[in-house]
């Protein structure tokens, strides 16, 4: 079940940068997100009713509703979209990967829960991978102002995300599964983008082509409702830490639709970046050894 919730998540995020890619430039970046999560949460909310699963919620526990659709729902959709706009894609996506050592970093400081040497390792492994496989980019990049003032708000927006990632895992604490949790998360989140469209833009117009409808079908499907749900499934299954490689590993789909769609072309850099990418992900995730399952403290 890990794998296939990790494969899940790799694979339909992947395909997403994709679609983020077909609809820039049509509608405000913010009204496009509001847009994917009011459908989402809406979709989700429906699917629980019809089929009896849908449960109350404290008015207490709404406060981590609203930081779950806050720090993945909307702001830091926000800051990684206000940042893409100063620096390149590939740039983003070896920025995005820092939360696995984010996940890792929170998980000990929030959760009181220090991350094993092999997570920091893989996790390290794969990072570096990613920076091989986007290294041109990261080489030929003008360094000035423009470039700090986009790698700010995506590394708030990646912080912002593993924040979420350890609200997501109270849920259980506070006895909602995670369908109802993301739920509620996305529809707050849904709110939240709400006032921030109205305070700037003040109406939430849309593009009613085929490309940009087709693009946000598949963000509010597969991007929204099986993608995070399989994501934080793997949070509560596995940890924060090691759910966030899938982080790492999904730039490489993202580069096979873009060799397949946008002319991307393979380099020794980014052939050198795969084996350790690989390598990450068989440290994080090969069955332990019977003297580290038996003492894994040593670990």
């Amino acid at each position: 079940m890990n794998t296939l919730l990790f494969a899940t998540v790799v694979f339909t995020w992947g395909f997403t940068w994709f679609a983020i890619h077909l609809q820039m430039g049509t509608i405000p970046p913010e009204v496009s997100i509001f847009w994917r999560f009011l459908a989402a949460g809406s979709l989700l909310g429906l699917g629980l009713a019809m089929t009896g699963r849908l449960r109350r919620a404290k008015l207490a526990d709404h406060r981590w509703f609203a930081a779950m659709g806050l720090c993945l729902f909307g702001g830091n959709f926000l800051l990684i979209y206000s940042g893409s706009l100063f620096v390149a894609s590939g740039i983003v996506s070896v920025l995005f990967t820092l939360a696995t050592v984010f996940n890792a970093v929170n998980q000990w400081l929030i959760l009181g829960k220090r991350p094993a040497v092999r997570v920091v390792g893989g996790a390290l492994c794969g990072i570096l991978g990613v920076g091989l496989l986007f290294g041109e980019t990261l080489a030929s990049a003008h360094l000035g102002a423009e470039t700090a003032l986009g790698v700010g708000p995506v590394l708030a927006g990646t912080f912002t995300f593993s924040l979420g990632n350890m609200v997501s895992s109270r849920m259980g604490s506070i006895g909602m599964d995670l369908p109802n949790a993301a739920f509620r998360g996305m529809l707050w989140g849904s709110a939240l983008l709400a006032t921030f469209v109205l305070i700037r833009i003040g109406s939430f117009p849309i593009d009613w082509s085929v490309r940009y409808l087709g693009s946000l079908a598949y963000l509010i499907g597969p991007g929204s409702l099986v993608g995070f749900l399989a994501y934080l499934s793997l949070v509560n299954r596995v940890g924060p830490d090691r759910a966030a490689y899938a982080t790492v590993l999904f730039p490489l789909v993202a580069l096979t639709v873009s060799t397949v769609f946008e002319g991307y072309h393979w380099t020794s850099w980014s052939l050198a970046g795969l084996p350790m990418i690989l390598l990450g992900n068989l440290i994080l995730f090969a069955r332990l050894p019977r003297t580290d399952r038996a003492h894994p403290a040593a670990a």
